[in-house]
């Protein structure tokens, strides 16, 4: 049987509930930093293509801000978070105060931090979430930051273990800012990349293995 038919809707189900604890974490740390209200969801959990993932978010050529995270521990991966560039600019302006643009070169370091927090808030809190639902010890890299066409950042990434693995966990994340007049909703994506047999370790610690 083909990898991705082993894959049920209880499997999309408990990765998309371990996303909403870990966003409601993220929000709550996020709600700190701007000093405002922010909630935080996980709209949808898909396993999709490398291909079917590029095109989702954008097409390969759409330039985004990401942070990326390499995981080690009982279940290695690869995980990246991608948020489309306005929206970026956008909520590095509200940490950090100030005019910020990643339009242009060169990059504002102190916008650059930013973002590095921005994502290293995120990814954590979807981890932490993880972790305490398989048990499974994961530790995260040092975040690395880049604004780049989406093709050629997730290549750099995931080319190697493209010959593989076919598959990626993708989580959409969406953050909006309560108590204003116009809500400020910003559609970001998760991309985790498990190496081989992290997914079979992954869902045999959740209790749904993935039965051929």
């Amino acid at each position: 049987m083909n990898f991705i038919d082993r894959i049920s809707l209880t499997h999309l189900d408990i990765l998309k509930e371990i996303g909403n604890i870990g966003a409601g974490n993220a929000a709550t740390a996020l709600s700190m930093i701007l000093n405002k209200k922010i909630e935080m969801r996980v709209p949808n959990v898909r396993i999709v293509t490398f291909d079917e993932m590029i095109e989702m978010a954008g097409g390969a050529e759409n330039v985004v801000a990401s942070v990326y995270l390499r995981i080690e521990g009982d279940a290695p991966c690869h995980m990246f978070f991608v948020l489309p560039l306005e929206q970026t600019n956008m909520y590095i302006q509200q940490m950090i105060g100030g005019s910020v643009s990643f339009e242009t070169l060169p990059y504002d370091e102190m916008a650059l931090s930013a973002l590095q927090e921005l994502g290293n808030i995120l990814a954590g809190s979807y981890l932490t979430s993880l972790s305490d639902f398989t048990g499974l010890h994961l530790f995260p890299s040092v975040p690395e930051t880049s604004i780049d066409m989406l093709g050629a950042i997730i290549s750099c990434g995931f080319i190697e273990l493209s010959q593989s693995c076919d598959y990626v966990i993708m989580i959409d994340t969406a953050l909006i800012e309560t108590n204003v007049e116009n809500v400020a909703l910003v559609d970001g994506h998760f991309f985790l990349l498990p190496d081989p047999n992290s997914f079979e370790i992954i869902f045999q610690s959740l209790g749904v293995a993935l039965d051929e």
